[in-house]
């Protein structure tokens, strides 16, 4: 009798906390059985452009989340990406003539629109190579445009708006190239900077080109800008140590101007239309800096954005700038003094992990691909980044897995490329927590349900890492583990001393020791590379498994797998955790559920505008849904209950 009493207080406990979970008020942007895109906002922006006749007009391009415009200064952005099949943006131009049509270059070639963004097409005809990472128009016929290839593409050029394009390689010896200039006095003088060959010159619009390398001692081009007010001046942008470099001769001779220039990695550079003694550089990790006479001397600017992939200086006020940066765009009106985020509307985030606070589900944090850890109290209304102490090496913002542990108040740990970082304090600082752990490039992360200080990190090429004492030290658990490389962990929820490794390319391994010795456990399971693993709450027995192939089921505890959704990639999966036969996987062709266990599937993608899902979180009443380079969104499936609760003794 005791016994089923206790049991019966633990039933009671678990529906009461369900009934706390169903109760939380629905976050206001999130529609039932239906996707809202809720943030964070942000990207990888690596493009800017500012239309020189309507400078309040100007576009962004973000890698894998297209093109943003803004008709206001950057106080609010919408997505212009109707025809553009391919949104990993590296560059894009405005024909200075004819201000809406624009070039976007990408991925997938370059497109054209003729429209001012509302439509786009791809302009690819005779473009051998379409990794295209820069464009230049020239200024007094735009019909003539040339675009920079890498992979040994080189550079092309067409006479026709892009309607046809021919390879223009003849001398150029290096043909990956960053960056491209054309001499504004005189059209036919281009510049071509590459990533290892240094300098390229033509004078005969690039009918031959000639390397232009003297005193250059770093040949890793990443931007290039010309002096408006006298073309004979030019500057190049150097990565990997190099800094900044300065010809006053057409490129004939250069000279390293680097004094003050904290950080040498630069990958930007701009110079102010109506004051081209002022020019800034934008830093890999340093942020923005500037020079007021000609690169003699740097100085670094205000608090901002420490990654910056690109510049843009309003044409008419040169106080006013924009930063391209890993998270979105920064504005500044007075120099550089000051920068303040100009994103709202502008969602190109990476979501790698999402993770609800179980103590109070509208407390979510996503894992953003190179920009850290950010947070929602109020289930995706609003965004704050919480990346205090996790910014302490180039590769910790980059993170990759996300785990809480149910203390109070919780417990946060992210796997990044540098180790493991945790926090105390609900994500307000960090610190690492990566002793023993030998293999920093963090997958997966897995916490006991039961015992909070135990915890599984799974690394790529390192395998398994266990730590006993809440992350302090950890220690390598590989014994039997033939595959090292981990993609997702998960652990049995009524018996914590079993849990499941998903290799890349290795299967499946389960361990019922806490990791002390692995065997394979992937019969039936046709496909090796496992993504994702989720195991039902109420029987352990019974898990599922996200494959480059599909979803596979198991319902002897992983000794066995059948398929259960193919054709697509189980990046995700969540089952509900009321309904155990209610499960979501992520794929690259949105969200699929399954009402039956896994036995069929649907797709559930109303209002899901990017299809690419990589992360799923679930509580009682919301689903959550992080995508590649399109943010995250929400959705309500199940109606909130309120009931009174009335407690007291028998």
């Amino acid at each position: 009798m005791q016994r089923i009493s206790r049991l019966s207080k633990i039933l009671v406990i678990v529906f009461l906390a369900l009934l706390i979970s169903l109760s939380q008020p629905i976050p206001v942007s999130a529609g039932f059985n239906a996707w809202s895109s809720i943030g964070p906002e942000g990207g990888w922006i690596y493009a800017l452009a500012i239309d020189p006749t309507t400078p309040s007009t100007l576009y962004a391009g973000a890698y894998g989340g297209g093109v943003f415009k803004s008709a206001n200064g950057g106080a609010t952005w919408s997505a212009v990406n109707t025809g553009l099949s391919n949104k990993e943006v590296w560059a894009l131009a405005i024909d200075p003539i004819n201000t809406n049509t624009i070039y976007v270059a990408t991925y997938g070639g370059v497109f054209k629109s003729a429209n001012g963004g509302a439509t786009w097409s791809a302009v690819n005809n005779g473009l051998t190579n379409t990794a295209v990472f820069a464009l230049a128009i020239d200024p007094t016929n735009s019909n003539t445009l040339y675009a920079g290839t890498y992979f040994g593409g080189g550079v092309f050029k067409s006479t026709d708006g892009g309607t046809n394009w021919s390879a223009v390689n003849t001398g150029l010896t290096n043909l990956n190239i960053r960056a491209l200039v054309i001499d504004p006095t005189n059209s036919n003088t281009l510049y071509a900077g590459t990533d290892g060959g240094g300098v390229f010159k033509s004078t005969n619009g690039g009918a031959t080109w000639s390397a232009v390398n003297t005193g250059l001692t770093n040949l890793n081009i990443r931007a290039l800008a010309i002096d408006p007010t006298n073309s004979n001046t030019l500057y190049a942008g150097t990565y990997f140590g190099g800094g900044v470099f300065k010809s006053i001769n057409g490129g004939a001779t250069w000279s390293a101007v680097n004094s003050g220039l904290a950080n040498t990695a630069i990958l930007a550079m701009a110079i102010a239309p109506t004051a081209p003694t002022t020019l800034y550089a934008g830093t890999d990790g340093g942020g923005v800096f500037k020079s007021t006479d000609s690169g003699a001397t740097w100085s670094a600017t205000g608090a901002g954005p420490m990654y910056v992939q690109s510049l843009a200086i309003h044409p008419i006020a040169p106080d006013t700038l924009y930063a391209g940066t890993d998270g979105g765009v920064y504005k500044s009106t007075n120099g550089g003094v000051t920068w303040s985020a100009a994103n709202s509307g502008l969602i190109a985030t990476y979501i790698r992990a999402l993770a609800l606070d179980p103590a109070t589900p509208n407390t979510l944090y996503a894992a953003i691909d190179g920009d850290g850890v950010y947070k929602s109290t109020n289930g995706g209304a609003t965004w704050s980044a919480v990346n205090n102490g996790l910014y302490v090496t180039p590769t910790s913002r980059f993170v990759y897995a996300l785990a809480i542990a149910p203390t109070t108040p919780p417990t946060l740990y992210a796997g990044t490329l540098n180790g493991v970082y945790k926090s105390t304090d609900g994500g307000a600082t960090w610190s690492a927590s990566s002793s023993g752990l030998t293999n920093p490039n963090v997958n997966a992360l897995a916490i006991d349900p039961m015992d909070s200080n135990k915890l599984y990190a799974g690394t790529q090429g390192g395998g398994v890492f266990k730590s006993t004492d809440g992350g302090t030290t950890w220690s390598a658990v590989n014994t039997g583990l033939t595959n090292l490389n981990i993609r997702a962990l998960a652990i049995d929820p009524l018996n914590t001393s079993t849990l499941y490794a998903g290799t890349d390319g290795g299967g499946l391994f389960k361990s019922t020791d806490g990791g002390t010795n692995w065997s394979a456990s992937s019969s039936g399971l046709s496909n090796p590379y496992v993504y994702a693993l989720a195991i039902d709450p109420t029987n352990s027995n019974t898990l599922h498994a996200g494959t480059n192939g599909g979803v596979f089921k198991s319902t002897d505890g992983g000794a066995n797998w059948s398929a259960s959704l193919s054709g697509v990639s189980g990046y995700a999966l969540a089952i509900d955790p009321i309904n155990t036969n209610t499960v979501y996987a992520g794929t690259y062709h949105g969200v699929r559920k399954s009402t039956d266990g896994g036995t069929t599937w649907s797709a559930f993608n109303t209002g899901l505008t990017n299809l690419n899902v990589y992360a799923l979180a679930i509580d009682p009443t919301m689903l959550y849904a992080g995508t590649y380079y399109g943010g995250a969104f929400a959705l309500q499936h199940r109606a909130g209950v309120y009931l009174p609760l009335v407690l007291r003794n028998p």
